[in-house]
């Protein structure tokens, strides 16, 4: 199996970690954070031919939520992150802003929930569904769910635990460990690694995880863990992890993707991505430079 890559789907603004609901008559809805003249991070969509993600059909006139108070968890941006069909309801799961005075900022997962198809959304509360606590002491980001039974939900998440200082700078350092719901709404961290740091490795984030015959795949993001926003020895790109029971993950050298050094949006780095599977084949859309400054494009995977 190996990766196709497809081209750039939407490139018209900073467009952030694409989340796609193939749960519509004939296209898909994909989800994203916008961010405009330093501004917060806001949750928009555009609409685009199933199948055939080039051809946009529609896209939208504001963002799907504002951010909280100030004081509250996602005053300082809203970055969705997972969607979930949960009957004839949808579950937009974000990560939630806020900026502290020790480290630049803070993140915690929120929940939005619509009941007409995703055309409104309202948040679930003014607090996180998952949040810092003493069993996750660091900040909570991206997050990939999957059914394992009728009552049981994985969860794979950014863990940040650690900070560094580099050049001045606060630098995150974060994995992808494991958390467990019964309902959707309550989560429990297991305290255990999915996928784990290594050598000079600095951060593992967005992972995406599918089902493909009889194993698990997990897909994320990762980069070293300094000077990796334009040095591409160091920058993002897209790795494949396997299982077969959910709780142990072992990397393999393929099903990744690689930056493209002779394009003009993902020849720096390519990360966050969302892998999800429409009429038996497997898509996956990823940002390239910038984390999303570029926009979003998408590859489809030939077995």
């Amino acid at each position: 199996m190996e990766w196709i890559k497809k081209g750039n789907i939407f490139n018209e603004c900073h467009a952030q970690v694409p989340v796609v609901d193939a749960n519509h008559d004939g296209f898909w809805r994909i989800y994203y954070s916008k961010r405009e003249n330093r501004g917060p991070s806001l949750p928009y969509f555009i609409d685009v031919e199933a199948g055939n993600p080039k051809n946009i059909l529609s896209k939208p006139t504001g963002p799907l939520l504002t951010v909280g108070e100030k004081g509250l968890f996602d005053w300082a941006g809203i970055m969705p992150t997972e969607i979930i069909q949960v009957n004839d309801q949808k579950y937009l799961y974000y990560i939630g802003w806020s900026n502290r005075i020790d480290v630049p900022y803070h993140n915690n997962l929120g929940l939005a929930i619509s009941s007409d198809q995703g055309q409104t959304w309202t948040k679930f509360s003014d607090g996180p569904i998952f949040s810092t606590s003493y069993k996750e002491p660091g900040y909570i980001g991206t997050i990939s769910i999957i059914k394992q039974s009728a009552e049981l939900y994985y969860g794979y998440y950014l863990s940040c635990r650690k900070w560094k200082e580099y050049q001045g700078r606060m630098e995150p350092t974060y994995d992808i460990k494991i958390a467990t719901s019964e309902n959707l709404i309550d989560w429990l961290p297991l305290n255990k690694t999915a996928v784990g740091l290594e050598n000079e490795e600095g951060g593992i984030s967005k992972a995406s995880i599918l089902k493909i015959d009889s194993k698990f795949y997990l897909w994320y993001a990762i980069r070293n863990a300094t000077d990796y926003r334009e040095n591409t020895a160091n920058s993002y790109r897209i790795k494949c992890a396997e299982s077969s029971d959910l709780i142990h993950w072992n990397r393999t050298k393929e099903l990744g993707l690689d930056i493209d050094p002779e394009s003009h949006w993902e020849n720096t780095m390519v990360e966050y991505p969302h892998v999800f599977e429409f009429e038996n084949q497997i898509y996956m859309l990823y940002n390239g430079n910038g984390f999303g400054e570029t926009g979003f494009g998408y590859a489809i995977l030939k077995r």
